[in-house]
């Protein structure tokens, strides 16, 4: 299998990797065909318009070194984001950023957007008013 450059560096040098302690919010995924499993921490502030923004993110991830770009490469992409705007990055967004996935790792390490809305819908069932 042939991995963009960009794939590479995200697997050599994750971004965003590790815990955050008391997340806001926390969303976990996995696929159970190929083993990989990510979980995402957010620390959610308001900003001066009184909307939701990711200041901090992470991520843990068990798997490939797809799993890992995909994870590094979804938290570069909503660090800073409104909740509304990273509910828009979507897998293929994620896979794109990265210069492509090979084809059979596209669906089974590419679960990155997943989490990420999974740890929104954590902070949003939190702090239900």
């Amino acid at each position: 299998m042939k991995y963009s450059k960009k794939v590479i560096e995200h697997f050599t040098r994750p971004h965003n990797q590790g815990a955050i302690e008391q997340a806001d919010g926390i969303g976990t995924v996995g696929n159970p065909k190929c083993g990989d499993i990510m979980r995402i921490y957010l620390k959610i502030n308001q900003n001066s318009k009184g909307q939701e923004v990711i200041e901090d993110i992470k991520f843990e991830t068990l798997g490939c070194g797809a799993a890992i770009s995909t994870s590094s490469m979804m938290t570069d992409l909503a660090k800073g984001k409104t909740l509304e705007e990273a509910l828009k990055i979507t897998n293929e967004k994620v896979a794109e950023e990265l210069g492509g996935l090979p084809t059979l790792k596209m669906h089974c390490s590419n679960l990155a957007a997943d989490a990420l809305k999974k740890a929104i819908e954590d902070y949003q069932l939190k702090n239900k008013k």
